[in-house]
């Protein structure tokens, strides 16, 4: 609870949520990326190798770059607040407890 007290800020923000989830990022864009360029769905290379002046592995490259910016902006934003959430209701059960052991001490 005082590690999360003292590093709260530093971890909401985005740029070090960015690289800290870049390896889940990658997880997920390096797969999708290497799908596609596996050649295993052979219509698709077909279409492909006819339309080679669609820049269409520029167009997957910067879906892939997308993909793995938003995994891993999302994931590590969703468990920040998830640990926030987590720091705000030991936070309020500590001061209750604070509070109730400051009324029984004056009974």
């Amino acid at each position: 609870m005082a590690y999360w007290k003292q590093n709260r800020l530093k971890e909401k923000k985005v740029f070090r949520q960015l690289l800290v989830g870049l390896p889940l990022g990658l997880l997920f864009a390096v797969p999708v990326i290497l799908n596609f360029s596996s050649g295993w769905y052979k219509r698709a290379n077909m279409w492909a190798r006819g339309h080679a002046d669609d820049n269409t592995a520029t167009v997957i490259i910067i879906a892939g770059l997308f993909i793995l910016v938003f995994v891993a902006i999302f994931s590590k934003r969703h468990r920040w607040e998830m640990n926030e959430q987590s720091y705000r209701e030991l936070a309020s059960k500590e001061a209750a407890e604070k509070e109730n052991d400051g009324a029984a001490k004056e009974v």
